[in-house]
């Protein structure tokens, strides 16, 4: 009896946890603050304890539902006002600038020059001398400005206007045509399977197929063999 209750609890918290999330919004999964690293974790542990709990579920749910308002209420306050933004979210702090480094700044983050360097080499910066700026984000990404000498070439910096790409759409995905994606191309399932026959490519090998918006098509097919590789 006590192992279905735990099971229908366990469903039932996945669920709640669910909908406080799309209350919460996209936001602490893109971007965590410290408020919605301490949430997220809080969160997650009453409703672990919820899906365990033999005593009843109504508590537990209770505080899942008031830590969810807290969080909605703390976004709302620091979108509304710029001093508590500041004060509750932090500011950024300026860790290199124009070949200097701010120690100080270094030990308000709990950051070592190790640490840094790798953060700079992750973002393909394996030389200091290629960065103007380096920011600590109050989400704790650090952001990099490059030397202008050293930054990718833009079509602006040729005198050149591409014309604007637009995004890509899937119109085969493992073998199903994605109906919706292909009326976004404007085309037809006779037309997708004629541009499949060109390539010799049967619909049910076709791992995925991408469009774009001047209707070249992209074809992947399905490889059922077990391919690794050894870095060593």
């Amino acid at each position: 009896m006590d192992i279905l209750k735990i099971a229908l609890t366990s469903i039932g918290s996945f669920i709640a946890l669910f909908i406080i999330t799309k209350i919460i919004g996209k936001h602490q999964m893109s971007q965590l603050s410290m408020f919605d690293y301490i949430n997220g974790i809080t969160i997650g542990s009453i409703a672990a304890e919820m899906a365990t709990s033999l005593d009843g579920y109504i508590k537990p749910f209770i505080a899942m539902v008031i830590y969810a308002i807290m969080s909605v209420l703390f976004a709302f306050i620091t979108r509304k006002s710029t001093a508590l933004r500041r004060m509750l979210m932090g500011e950024a702090l300026v860790l290199y600038d124009n070949g200097k480094l701010f120690r100080k700044n270094f030990s308000r983050a709990k950051m070592d020059i190790s640490e840094f360097l790798i953060q700079c080499r992750n973002n393909g910066y394996f030389n200091l001398a290629n960065i103007q700026t380096a920011l600590l984000e109050p989400n704790g990404k650090i952001s990099f400005l490059p030397i202008s000498e050293h930054r990718p070439m833009t079509p602006q910096d040729m005198n050149i206007s591409p014309e604007q790409e637009k995004i890509t759409v899937n119109v085969v995905l493992d073998g199903k045509i994605i109906y919706e994606g292909l009326k976004q191309t404007d085309n037809n399932e006779a037309w997708l399977l004629k541009q499949l026959e060109i390539q010799g490519i049967q619909l049910k090998d076709v791992f995925l197929a991408t469009c774009d918006s001047k209707n070249n098509i992209s074809v992947y097919v399905r490889l059922d063999k077990k391919v690794t590789y050894t870095p060593y």
